[in-house]
């Protein structure tokens, strides 16, 4: 790969998800589209380059897919699924009673094991909330294979020994071909749809929670204010914010509050805070 084909690629992939790869990915590039080139029946690189250049869309979309890290696991980093369960959902269940309405996004799904995770704690520590309230979990990615995947709500066996106790697996899972399938009781609190969130996700409502995990680190400061920006525009005002342990919002915007019952990343807006969401 030489440079020009580098920074042609760094620039399509960072104009279609954001992701700012910098100097000297050239190995990152190359690892995961020399396979895809091959799919597509090209020679390496320079032909897919070369495809690339001719406005295919498919392939551009393939591209992006490719170059996503779909990294995850169950109750994956558990501090916040602790903290969810502990003080998030108390504060919202308290101020939620006479609408009985929860609805939790979260953004970057991957392979849905976030969301899953998220219905499993509500079964297991909100039973009532569950039964009583409209409750919706709206599961986002980028790639529309990762949410097709969602939707099946199936994995292996070693998926499902990442981060999930041998309990709730039996509970929460029945067996099937290759694997485990998440169980319908959970499956019906959770949606599927793909969401670029360099796109306005206006369209997709008000939240009580967002979880924003381990997304903004692969955008540069811009593009993460921006997705903040709209992130404050779709939380409600009393609405919490959920990010990795490595993100944060100090100087990308001005929007939200640390907050400080929890030791992880969690954010409100602020009272005052003039929220966008792009049109």
């Amino acid at each position: 790969m030489n440079q020009e084909e580098y920074d042609f690629l760094s620039r399509l992939v960072m104009r279609t998800s954001g992701l700012h790869l910098g100097p000297n990915k050239q190995y990152l590039l190359e690892s995961r589209l020399i396979p895809l080139a091959q799919s597509f029946d090209l020679e390496g690189i320079p032909e897919l380059v070369a495809r690339l250049r001719r406005s295919d869309a498919l392939l551009e979309t393939a591209v992006t897919e490719a170059m996503t890290t779909n990294e995850t696991s169950f109750f994956r980093d558990i501090t916040p699924f602790d903290e969810l369960r502990d003080t998030i959902l108390p504060t919202l269940i308290a101020d939620r009673g006479t609408s009985k309405s929860l609805r939790i996004w979260c953004s970057a799904s991957s392979t849905g094991q976030e969301p899953f995770s998220i219905a499993i704690l509500l079964h297991e520590h909100f039973p009532e909330i569950v039964q009583n309230w409209r409750v919706e979990i709206l599961a986002t990615d980028i790639a529309e294979k990762m949410v097709s995947r969602c939707r099946s709500g199936e994995y292996s066996q070693l998926e499902v020994q990442r981060g999930l106790p041998i309990r709730l697996m039996v509970k929460h899972f029945e067996q099937c071909d290759g694997g485990w399938r998440v169980k319908d009781d959970l499956r019906k609190l959770v949606s599927f749809r793909r969401q670029n969130l360099l796109e306005s996700f206006r369209h997709l409502g008000r939240f009580d929670v967002v979880f924003c995990r381990n997304v903004l680190i692969y955008f540069d400061a811009e593009t993460k204010g921006r997705i903040l920006g709209q992130i404050c525009g779709c939380l409600h005002q009393d609405g919490f914010l959920v990010l990795g342990a490595a993100e944060t919002v100090i100087g990308l915007s001005e929007s939200f509050d640390r907050f400080r019952d929890c030791k992880s990343a969690v954010y409100r807006p602020k009272a005052d805070s003039a929220c966008t969401v792009s049109r």
